[in-house]
């Protein structure tokens, strides 16, 4: 049976469709709505309506775009007064969907892709930097509150009140769901660029593709695709060549990331053979060209930090100083909590566990006590040191903080080995 009989691949297929079309949808939605929140209820409600209809309709976008248009009119009729839904259907519903729907929705300044034009849009700079990336990855990406909370090192109340606020902002101020003109995209870039980081930050940590909004990888194919398409319309920005080049270094070792049992393994037990060569020699080629501009940031020393990974490849080992001396770069360009914690991890490799983990310990930010991260770092660095005991205890505390399946499985078994040597 090929895929085109099979119900089952049928089925994935239009799923996939009803994934593409949503930023075009809810960016339309939203551009005759003024609010998000109203422009995912109606591409919620088109979907159910497609759902119960069987229906599917080869302009797909523009189906769901005329049905949500329709669905919203009815929520604001049975919510509000006749009087006032009246006067808000008319001005929403003005004109039907013409023939050619693929111009209904066109934005100046052409991204030649829907979802990237809507990242652009929600970053807006009226917005907090970190509410216009948490906004993105809500309404673009898809991802779950409880996902964006954990990338934030935040709780998913307080990430929950952060994006209703950024909307309610959005929407009291009436802010243009449009495009902006290329000469204002710099304000914008910044968020962006965090947006499709923290998106691939998620898609990364769920190795075997379980969760949901990344099944088979799916988080992770577009983050790469957008990145690569920011470093083609930005290519003189040595960031965004940063950014495209770190996510293609971290692509390249997906095929060594999840062994036969479905568990993660880890970088430095990865099979160096099973890495992407052309991805890595792509991710080479941008940053050579990020360092022809002299203007380095925290995006490029990332990239770097992954390339001197790759260079294991070639030959054969890490230069652990090298990588040390990038994060000390980084706490200088971006400090955090977790870019802490990987510096810690670089120096017990130079320096030794113990002197590793009292930097870990030393690391003072709320939330990083929750992130699963911290507590595998711990467990690392107290099983180098002997002390088993105190590994599994940090084990069992990651273990409790929901690991994506293939984590989870690496995590299980690493702890029984600790167990049979403690």
């Amino acid at each position: 049976m090929d895929a085109s009989e099979d119900p089952n691949a049928s089925g994935a297929s239009f799923a996939r469709r009803l994934v593409e079309a949503r930023p075009m949808v809810v960016a339309a939605l939203a551009s005759h709505l003024g609010d998000l929140d109203a422009a995912e209820e109606a591409f919620a409600d088109a979907c159910v309506a497609l759902t119960e209809s069987g229906a599917e309709p080869d302009h797909l976008a523009g189906w769901l775009i005329t049905v949500g248009k329709r669905k919203a009119i009815d929520r604001i009729r049975k919510r509000d007064a006749r009087q006032r839904a009246d006067n808000a259907a008319k001005e929403i519903a003005e004109g039907e969907m013409p023939s050619d729907w693929e111009n209904v929705f066109q934005l100046p300044e052409a991204i030649p892709d829907e979802r990237l034009r809507l990242i652009f849009i929600c970053c807006h700079p009226a917005l907090a930097l970190e509410a216009r990336a948490a906004l993105a990855l809500k309404v673009i990406c898809g991802l779950d509150v409880p996902a964006i909370a954990e990338l934030f090192l935040t709780s998913e109340a307080t990430m929950f009140a952060r994006i209703t606020r950024a909307k309610a902002k959005i929407r009291d101020a009436r802010v243009s769901f449009e495009l902006p003109p290329r000469r204002e995209w710099p304000e914008r870039v910044e968020a962006v660029l965090l947006a499709l980081e923290l998106a691939y930050t998620s898609a990364y940590s769920d190795a075997g593709g379980s969760r949901a909004g990344n099944e088979g990888g799916e988080l992770a194919d577009d983050v790469e695709r957008l990145a690569t398409m920011m470093a083609e319309l930005l290519p003189d920005d040595p960031e965004v060549l940063g950014l495209a080049a770190l996510v293609s270094l971290a692509r390249s070792r997906e095929e060594a990331r999840v062994d036969g049992e479905g568990a993660m393994v880890p970088l430095s037990q990865q099979d160096t053979a099973l890495w992407d060569r052309a991805r890595i020699e792509r991710a080479r080629v941008w940053m050579d060209a990020a360092q022809n501009a002299a203007k380095p940031g925290p995006y490029q020393v990332l990239a770097a930090i992954q390339l001197t990974h790759a260079r294991r490849l070639f030959d054969g080992e890490v230069d652990w100083g090298a990588i040390a001396k990038l994060y000390d770069a980084l706490m200088v360009l971006r400090p955090g909590p977790m870019v802490a914690l990987n510096r810690a991890l670089a120096v017990a490799e130079v320096d030794g566990p113990e002197v590793a983990l009292a930097r870990v310990e030393a690391i003072e930010a709320k939330g990083l006590e929750n992130a699963r991260p911290f507590h595998v770092a711990r467990a690392r660095l107290l099983e180098r040191m002997g002390r088993g005991e105190d590994a599994l205890a940090a084990l069992d505390t990651a273990l409790t903080r929901d690991p994506p399946d293939a984590e989870r499985h690496y995590l299980e078994s690493w702890r029984k080995s600790v167990s049979e040597r403690s």
